[in-house]
């Protein structure tokens, strides 16, 4: 270790300059150690039930239970891992457009043949800590002489605050980032040390984009972008300091480069062209109007620990994480940003610190959110294809990753300069430092430590009847996906994809991607949502449902009347669900299983005729709060009888 005025090799400092701190002990210890702090972040699901217990069956954990299980149940049934019509049937959804995790999916699939997909979706929500953690390790391991140093940045980058609110969030596909730090593995020896031959790097960083590719696109298309910086900032600073040192590596590197990009152009040539044109596939921005950049940094978000405390109503109740406000996404932790800020600047001769410090400042810059008084990099990049559907805040993923790289180098040189001075105080001193960096971000953490779980509840018509539904069947289920109350995804799972869906969550459940069924699609998703007013069983209303439900080959419709179900559950409530419903099909559903099933919509006579005042009158009151469940389904086809004079 260095002194802070001693100069050090002018090339950052890679793997092979130095023996791996530990050896294979400390890689098992550190593997050990990451496992057991990430069951005791799930210490909720594995001290309860793992198969039916994970942060809830609700919001976007309901789409990765449904992910989870369509990989194994494709692989098992013969069908296409990247696409699928029991969801938006009959067009269908294309998995590579969306937050599918196909390669989660697939190593996973044998634990939910045997246990389903909340085994596997949980076994993915505990690994993802713990191999990003160890990942990191295994960088820094090559980096460092203290192995505490490596297991300090694997613990600041794997259990960061950031993967803890995606883990919470259930944001699988981004808080699972094991592979940045192999990448950066990779290149740090392509780039500089050379000690391996160009085309194993070019073949290993093949490899990793294709595993991340699998796992999430939008973080490979962050790292890459991070990756960019680097090698620019690394050529850059080395032409003009070291130009003899640049012509030497850049023959080597440029061949593994070469080899990175023609290999894995080979491998996903096919899955990229399933992604922009294959069956499904989505067209134009991933969400409407470019419009994620509502959810950008600012520069107090680094160091502010308010968080996403404004969302956390709406989780609770439209389906979402369920426990304590969580801490933003941009949220470093005190100690990490002082020791991090702090080490650059005393050890700044390392040019790792320098290099690290520089990617991190300009990650940082392209977080910033365009809702701003002044110009910030998103106002541009927002435009630029495929970089404006990312949503600008996961940029701080690559903040988070240079942060621990910083953090586990500080604190290696600070023992390294200690042990070299008499005062003897170098052990404590590094310990001191490792609180430093722990404490601050663990009391922040605490409120939601352990993360909150909940059961994944199926209504009991489709724990019961929607488990043995006859081949072909589509089910339109109430709320309808699409509104944002997404728990049929998780039912559907749940039940092994006995039938189909229509409609679904995500990018693919927009309007401006619903097609000819676009007016019923916007009726049916606001009388699901209980936010706004209320559609009525409007001749127009009436007639645009009809549209969507035969343009999406629906058979069966159910409103489950189940007591003690949430909101992201019900929705507006069964009275209005069944009343409204009613109305659109002319004739009544039959009550089994604590739901209402309509099952034979193909055939469904003429639609009931229903003012506004007797709809009202239908659907609240005392005709809602009576305890028969056929009341309200009787008063509007009554009243549609009055309406008509029979």
């Amino acid at each position: 270790m260095t002194s802070p005025g001693e100069q050090v090799d002018p090339l950052p400092d890679v793997p092979g300059r130095r023996a791996a701190a530990g050896g294979g002990r400390a890689l098992v210890g550190a593997a050990v150690g990451y496992l057991v702090l990430a069951v005791g972040l799930w210490w909720g699901v594995w001290t309860s039930h793992p198969t039916a217990t994970t942060t809830c069956g609700c919001g976007d954990a309901a789409r990765f239970l449904w992910f989870f299980r369509w990989t194994s149940f494709a692989v098992s049934h013969g069908h296409d891992v990247l696409y699928s019509t029991w969801l938006f049937h009959p067009g269908g959804i294309n998995l590579l457009d969306d937050t599918s995790v196909v390669a989660l999916g697939v190593v996973l699939a044998p634990v939910t043949w045997l246990w389903g997909p909340v085994a596997s979706m949980n076994v993915a929500l505990t690994l993802a800590p713990a191999l990003s953690a160890l990942a990191m390790f295994v960088l820094l391991r090559r980096w460092v002489s203290w192995t505490p140093a490596a297991v300090l940045g694997g613990l600041a980058y794997g259990f960061s605050p950031f993967v803890v609110t995606e883990l919470a969030l259930n944001q699988l596909n981004i808080a699972f980032l094991a592979i940045p730090p192999l990448i950066v593995l990779v290149l740090a020896d392509l780039l500089v040390t050379q000690e391996r031959p160009p085309w194993r790097n070019g073949l290993a960083l093949a490899a990793l984009v294709v595993v991340q590719f699998f796992v999430s696109t939008e973080v490979l298309v962050i790292t890459v972008l991070a990756a960019l910086v680097g090698m620019v900032l690394l050529v850059g600073w080395v032409a003009v300091c070291e130009p003899t040192a640049l012509g030497l590596r850049v023959r080597e590197a440029g061949m593994g480069l070469a080899v990175a990009v023609g290999a894995s152009a080979v491998v996903l040539a096919y899955p990229l062209w399933f992604l922009l044109a294959g069956p499904a596939h989505l067209t134009g921005p991933i969400w409407s109007a470019g419009a994620t950049a509502r959810y950008g940094t600012n520069w107090s978000s680094f160091v502010s620990t308010a968080g996403l405390g404004s969302l956390r109503p709406s989780m609770l109740e439209f389906g979402g994480y369920q426990g304590p406000a969580l801490v933003g996404l941009g949220y470093l932790g005190l100690g990490v940003l002082v020791v991090a800020v702090v080490g650059t600047m005393v050890w700044h001769r390392d040019r790792r610190l320098l290099l690290f410090a520089g990617v991190a400042v300009v990650a940082a810059v392209i977080s910033l959110g365009p809702a701003h008084r002044y110009w910030v990099p998103w106002d541009a990049l927002q435009h630029v294809p495929w970089i404006g559907d990312i949503v600008e805040v996961r940029f701080t993923l690559v903040v988070a990753l240079c942060a621990a790289v910083l953090v586990a180098l500080s604190v290696d040189h600070a023992r390294g300069w200690l042990a070299s001075r008499p005062v003897g105080s170098a052990g404590v001193v590094s310990w001191a430092l490792v609180v430093l960096v722990v404490v601050p971000t663990l009391v922040v953490l605490a409120p939601n430590l352990p993360l909150t779980t909940r059961a994944v509840v199926l209504p009991q018509w489709y724990a019961t009847r929607g488990r043995v539904l006859p081949p072909g069947r589509v089910v339109l289920a109430y709320p309808i996906p699409s509104s944002g109350l997404q728990s049929s995804e998780a039912w559907q799972a749940v039940t092994d994809m006995q039938w189909a869906q229509a409609s679904g969550g995500g990018p693919e459940g927009q309007p401006s991607r619903a097609g000819a069924a676009r007016p019923g699609f916007e009726v049916l998703s606001a009388a699901s949502l209980p936010l706004g007013p209320a559609p009525v069983p409007t001749p127009a209303a009436v007639t645009a449902v009809r549209r969507a439900l035969a343009l999406w080959r629906v058979t069966t419709m159910v409103v489950p009347d189940q007591p003690g179900l949430p909101v992201y559950d019900r929705g507006r409530g069964a009275p209005y669900a069944v009343g409204f419903l009613t109305a659109v099909m002319g004739a009544a559903p039959v009550y089994r299983h604590s739901a209402w099933e309509w099952d034979t919509v193909a055939t469904a006579p003429a639609p009931v005729p229903v003012g506004a005042v007797a709809f009202a009158q239908c659907t609240s009151g005392a005709v809602a709060q009576s305890t028969g469940p056929m009341a309200v389904p009787q008063c509007i086809l009554s009243s549609g009888d009055q309406a008509t004079g029979g």
